[in-house]
């Protein structure tokens, strides 16, 4: 495992960052919005996604609208289907409620029909974005998966010759992705480096930080060893079967690094 060269690589990663990281960066979630497709009889449906947004709010309504960073563009959607899926954005926001996720539409929407290519008319997503509901409450430090699932054969609808719109009927469906471990070292001068060990990999790592208080994001649902590696001046110190869950944080309480 080497972990010296490891603790080596993560402190000076972390002396770069001047120790910036503080106990309220832990508490943000992640989001990536991925698209994907029932199929249609059409040979392709071309959306024109320009922006995806979430709107984050609390039990008094406080909170708002936020972009992603979206990979803009046109999208045919029948090549989506059968379980593929793209990522479309990610963003991190503080831990939290989510309500709603809103697409908004470009012009360059298409329809193609019969080797013929018919634009597809879609004035309430231009104007102000097609909302969904989502309705999520964010733990700290989880990754979560937001797909959009567009249903094509009824969101393509033919209002006269040669002229068709598209109406977005379009499910949500969130899952958290990952786990994650977090905790607090004593005392704050031992700096260790921590490692998430499953079957002798290193699966995970973290820095504590200026509080003390470390957060190992992106573990997979299994038992853990967690291994911290202080500074020469303390002893490292090994917790034994750590659990993690899906969707969850496991908290390990005060690790106190011994001198």
């Amino acid at each position: 495992m080497k972990l010296n060269f490891l603790r080596t690589s993560v402190f000076l990663l972390a002396s770069l960052m001047l120790f910036s990281a503080c106990e309220s960066d832990n508490d943000k979630a992640r989001i990536e919005v991925w698209l994907t497709d029932a199929p249609g009889d059409f040979q392709e449906v071309n959306v024109d996604i320009q922006d995806v947004q979430i709107h984050t709010g609390d039990d008094n309504g406080e909170g708002g609208w936020q972009s992603l960073s979206v990979n803009a563009g046109v999208y045919n959607l029948l090549e989506l289907t059968n379980g593929l899926d793209t990522l479309l954005g990610d963003i991190e926001v503080p831990r939290g409620k989510i309500s709603q996720v809103r697409l908004v539409l470009g012009d360059d929407n298409t329809v193609k029909i019969g080797d013929q290519v018919y634009s597809l008319s879609t004035p309430s997503a231009q104007q102000s974005g097609l909302k969904l509901q989502v309705n999520e409450t964010l733990v700290e430090g989880i990754t979560y998966k937001i797909l959009l699932d567009f249903d094509v054969a009824r969101s393509v609808l033919q209002t006269g010759a040669g002229q068709y719109k598209l109406k977005p009927v379009i499910r949500t469906i969130t899952e958290a992705q990952d786990g994650a471990i977090k905790g607090v070292v004593d005392p704050i001068e031992a700096t260790p480096a921590i490692y998430a060990i499953q079957n002798l990999d290193t699966v995970g790592t973290s820095f504590a930080d200026s509080t003390g208080h470390f957060l190992i994001r992106g573990l997979k649902a299994g038992s853990y060893q967690v291994v911290f590696v202080p500074n020469s001046l303390y002893q490292t110190t090994v917790r034994e079967n750590v659990s993690v869950e899906l969707g969850a944080v496991t908290n390990v309480g005060t690790v106190t690094i011994q001198q």
